[in-house]
């Protein structure tokens, strides 16, 4: 069983090495661009569109957004409705985006006319985290009706995180979800991580996500123009 078992470890590897090359190519795109690519990640139903929905209104950079799903189309057409360039990618029976993926939307992309870019990856918290999807950082998403037990339970996902979003916080009274303690597990996986609490219903917490994607925005300008 050894030597079978280590066949699959090497086509992994050989995968997930194809991959990054890929992505790589995918992030010398964006930056000939001077363009920011943010990657979304969470379980389904946590709020990653209604949050894109509600940026459109108050974040002070044009954006563009790829979008993944299994199947349909349904939410790059509530992006498009909000003025959003938007291209929907369909996975099929895949349960997360590739760089391979990504790099198919690229033709269409309308680089001339933004600044930030934003994937939102196929709702799941485990394979997600594996696949490099030319993003220059990580943005995961766990909602209150979750739990806050998520972040323990799927590390992968919470280790690759540059900022941890807890939506729906306005259900907090109503679920066992403990802020306190799901900002520590956050933070014992990846120490200090910033945490956002956001309610998309009143907008509570919008601006600090924006302060946040601002803040990492002229980093990688600065960086991107040495």
């Amino acid at each position: 069983n050894i030597p079978q078992l280590s066949h699959k470890v090497q086509v992994i590897e050989k995968i997930l090495s194809k991959n990054n090359a890929m992505a790589d190519e995918i992030r010398d795109e964006w930056d000939k661009h001077n363009i920011t690519c943010f990657n979304l990640m969470s379980s389904p139903g946590s709020g990653k569109t209604t949050t894109l929905e509600n940026l459109s209104d108050k974040l002070p950079y044009k954006f563009a957004v790829i979008e993944g799903d299994l199947e349909t189309s349904r939410d790059a057409e509530r992006l498009r409705d909000k003025g959003i360039w938007s291209f929907q990618l369909q996975t099929g029976r895949a349960c997360h985006l590739d760089a391979g993926m990504v790099k198919k939307a690229l033709p269409e992309f309308p680089y001339e006319d933004v600044e930030i870019a934003f994937i939102e990856n196929v709702g799941n918290l485990v394979c997600p985290a594996s696949y490099d999807v030319g993003a220059h950082y990580n943005i995961v998403f766990v909602s209150v009706p979750e739990g806050d037990d998520k972040i323990e339970k799927y590390p992968v996902m919470f280790r690759k995180a540059d900022l941890v979003v807890i939506t729906k916080c306005d259900m907090v009274e109503y679920f066992d979800f403990d802020i306190d303690r799901a900002i520590e597990s956050a933070r014992k996986l990846k120490p200090d991580v910033p945490v956002i609490l956001l309610n998309n219903k009143n907008g509570e917490g919008l601006d600090k996500l924006i302060e946040w994607i601002k803040s990492k925005r002229g980093e990688y300008v600065l960086s991107n123009t040495k």
